[in-house]
């Protein structure tokens, strides 16, 4: 069923990484918030930490629109989806405006999705280097692609009066509005690490002093009026909001849980003690739990919502200070984050580490991604992990970045083999053996490969999927839950 989306909305984007979308973006979105405004927060790409800002800025839950992951034609959904009932729409870009998806055009680019969303463009400048010169740039960037409107433009890192004067004097001629004007201001900057910004779940007091400081200089600095003015026009959208329940219901039936075709046998060395968890007598609904805190902060919100409506019930737990499972788990999700930052803490929790293995060893579904893989393996850098893999992760110099198109090679709790899936890596962390007996993913890029492992219920992986893409991989995982 179509209807019609008019949410007021804008993309905040760049000439390329580091021009200040992020400080402009989360900046606006606090802002609006201020003003009484109920603001969607949205990023494009596969980013899962500047969602976490964007969060913190509007007090709504970050969301991702990757039309490499989720195919374009779900972008106009998942944003509507995002978007009900909120006054504006602010949707922070990725890398440079038409930067997209290494060999495939502008697919995934900021560009693209600001074409599928019918949204205005703001060009956030840094202005540190040049002054006559910004007008070229803005030119260039406004007159490439006749479809994406670029609405207004952002100066970023302006030194002084003087400085403004001769950008506003160059950009006059370039017919695209100066709708702001951004001093250097140290306070607004937050820390890096080797994957980006520190999430916010690790550094929570200081970023909210940090988004704080990005509003108010947002605020000074930009003409609001102007932004809220460009973002109301915004073309109407033609699409159904996404909803997790419908697109279960209409998309056709996983086939029946089954025990996982040439899966690896459990490790030998592991040997339980005690009785295996089993869910409490007359309990319909399986409990899934969900990692988070500081060490698991990479997830979609879409995951949990398919869960939840597939039939589970979906509790989170900290694996850095609960020590136990939350009762009655019949099913495990582990995704990103930073484990290798919290490798001693994570070992230090001994009862925890032994209540996954055991879970793993009793056949119940368990999905890893990336982080999530580090912490099912023996060992990380050296110190004991969850045992469930014989496989030993480190950290390593080499930045692993990219989107993969995968293949599932071994039937598993989360699809039967040769299902297709679009995914993501990111990590500087190396898993020596990358794959098991039973490989969980083929991947084509940037070399022919397997990876991942499949072993009784486990499906673990480097690859990050989005499974609005593929809704089934929800519903077969709360099924397993049920008759494991």
């Amino acid at each position: 069923m179509s209807s019609s989306v008019s949410v007021p909305r804008l993309v905040i984007a760049a000439p390329s990484s580091g021009s200040g979308k992020t400080t402009v973006a989360t900046g606006l979105m606090a802002a609006f918030a201020a003003r009484g405004l109920a603001v969607s927060p949205h990023k494009v790409g596969p980013d899962y930490i500047d969602p976490g800002y964007h969060a913190l800025a509007t007090g709504r839950v970050g969301r991702n629109l990757d039309a490499y992951l989720c195919g374009a034609e779900l972008v106009g959904p998942l944003f509507a989806h995002g978007a009900r009932g909120c006054d504006i729409a602010v949707v922070e870009g990725v890398m440079g405006l038409y930067d997209g998806a290494a060999g495939e055009g502008e697919l995934a680019s900021t560009a693209h999705v600001a074409k599928l969303l019918r949204a205005p463009v703001v060009l956030v400048v840094d202005a540190s280097s040049q002054s006559r010169s910004v007008a070229a740039l803005v030119h260039g960037f406004a007159s490439w692609d006749p479809e994406v409107r670029v609405g207004g433009v952002i100066l970023n890192k302006v030194a002084s009066d003087r400085h403004e004067e001769l950008l506003r004097e160059a950009l006059d001629s370039a017919g695209v509005p100066v709708l702001g004007v951004l001093r250097r201001v140290a306070q607004v900057d937050t820390p890096s690490r080797h994957l980006g910004l520190v999430p916010v779940a690790e550094r929570r007091a200081e970023a909210v002093d940090a988004v704080a400081a990005m509003a108010a200089q947002v605020s000074a600095g930009c003409d609001l009026e102007a932004l809220v003015g460009l973002a109301r026009g915004a073309g109407v959208l033609s699409c159904a909001a996404w909803d997790a329940a419908e697109v279960l219901a209409s998309s056709p039936p996983p086939p029946l849980p089954v025990p996982t075709l040439g899966a690896a046998p459990p490790d030998p060395r592991f040997r339980p003690e005690g009785p295996r968890p089993q869910a409490p007598d007359g309990l319909k609904a399986p409990v899934v739990a969900v990692a988070g805190g500081s060490a698991f902060t990479f997830s979609y919100a879409e995951h949990a919502e398919l869960l939840g409506a597939a039939g589970a019930v979906v509790v989170p737990f900290d694996p850095l200070r609960d020590e136990q499972l939350p009762d009655g788990t019949r099913g495990l999700v582990i995704g990103g984050g930073f484990p290798e930052v919290y490798a001693s803490e994570l070992s230090a929790n001994e009862p925890l580490r032994k209540a996954i293995g055991e879970l793993a060893l009793s056949g119940a579904p368990v999905a890893a991604e990336c982080a999530g893989l580090l912490y099912l393996c023996r060992e990380l850098d050296g110190l004991p992990m969850c045992g469930v893999l014989d496989a030993s992760a480190r950290m390593s110099e080499r930045l692993t970045l990219g989107y993969r198109d995968a293949v599932a090679v071994s039937d598993s709790a989360l699809a039967v083999a040769g299902t297709r899936m679009r995914g993501h890596e990111f990590h500087r962390t190396v898993v020596e053996p990358g794959s098991g007996a039973a490989p969980a993913w083929g991947v084509r890029a940037p070399q022919r490969r397997v990876e991942g492992f499949v072993q009784q219920g486990v499906h673990a992986s480097y690859v990050h999927t989005h499974w609005a893409s593929q809704p089934g991989v929800a519903r077969r995982f709360v099924e397993r839950c049920r008759t494991s």
